[in-house]
């Protein structure tokens, strides 16, 4: 009696640069610390008491995260790094001279992207097709998933490469490095390492320099006498 053939493996997932050379490790490392560090600067600002919950601190991780990519892109920092769409459906480019790679991303598990995570717009089609053609692009999507844990910190960020709505071609835990303090498990969320010169709100801002002493007042002259002062009830 013949044996039957083990089923063979899948095929090896493909890396973010298998695509596109644009997408190297230390680019997606990069983007990902910011998203990472918006959320946790979400979470340091949230006010529970003031009515803060899970939706308000989402929305505000959002805006914190587009603004942040905002701003690296517009430093001159990062020559790579280019926002195509600023709207609520915020699309980022890692790539520059035109043929970079668009690129979105949301907040929820990589494993089980959204009808709402895998929709792409126009402009986000028009630039993948033009950087890796018209049929490598078809129905093909990048995006960058941040998964949090219960208590709304960030667990890990997965980078994505979807191709319709039930195909992955790339699964990718982009690497979060972590300072050596980070594994004393006290519970408070993670401070990843500084992405854009920007700490955070939990820094102590530097003090401003003090004021001048002010100047004597000057007295009256006879020659100039002192208005009558008007109260007010």
């Amino acid at each position: 009696m013949e044996h039957a053939e083990p089923p063979s493996p899948p095929p090896p997932s493909r890396l973010p640069w298998d695509f596109h050379p644009a997408l190297t490790e230390e680019r997606l490392r990069i983007c990902a610390r910011m998203l990472a560090n918006a959320r946790r600067d979400a979470l340091a600002m949230a006010s529970y008491e003031l009515g803060d919950d899970p939706w308000s601190v989402g929305c505000r991780a959002f805006a914190f995260g587009r603004h942040r990519l905002e701003r690296a892109a517009s430093s001159g920092d990062y020559p790579w790094l280019e926002v195509l769409d600023d709207s609520a459906h915020f699309v980022f480019v890692i790539g520059g001279n035109g043929n970079g790679v668009p690129v979105r991303f949301y907040r929820g598990a990589a494993e089980e992207p959204t009808e709402r995570t895998l929709k792409r717009q126009e402009v986000e089609v028009q630039q993948l097709s033009l950087a890796l053609g018209e049929a490598a692009a078809e129905g093909l999507a990048f995006r960058l998933a941040v998964e949090t844990d219960g208590a709304g910190r960030v667990d890990r960020v997965v980078f994505l490469a979807l191709r319709g709505e039930d195909r992955v071609e790339c699964f990718w835990p982009v690497p979060l490095e972590l300072p050596a303090a980070a594994a004393t498990g006290t519970g408070v969320q993670l401070r990843l390492i500084a992405d854009d010169g920007y700490a955070g709100p939990d820094e102590t801002p530097s003090r401003p320099p003090p004021l001048p002493p002010a100047l004597p007042r000057r007295k009256p002259t006879a020659s100039n006498p002192q208005r009558p002062q008007t109260t007010l009830f």
